[in-house]
């Protein structure tokens, strides 16, 4: 299960249930992927065919909505 938890653009975000335990954020649009990890900081893990315009924008979102996106893994991971 990869629950969406947010969607901007041509980007959606979003957890997979069974994998490592460390909070992190997946991102997909048609382009490519990405994994940032949310915690201690924001950080890239890795990338697939996006350029560097479109993970700059990624991260800033990433950034801004990073509580969030932990009080939803949180719930999420809590079930």
């Amino acid at each position: 299960m990869s629950p969406t938890i947010y969607r901007e653009g041509p980007f959606r975000f979003f957890f997979n249930s069974r994998e490592e335990s460390r909070m992190h954020v997946h991102i997909s649009s048609s382009d490519g992927t990405a994994k940032f990890w949310l915690e201690p900081i924001v950080a890239l893990d890795h990338f697939y065919r996006l350029n560097t315009k479109e993970l700059s924008k990624i991260e800033r979102i990433v950034q801004e909505r990073r509580d969030e996106f932990i009080a939803r893994w949180n719930q999420h991971f809590s079930q």
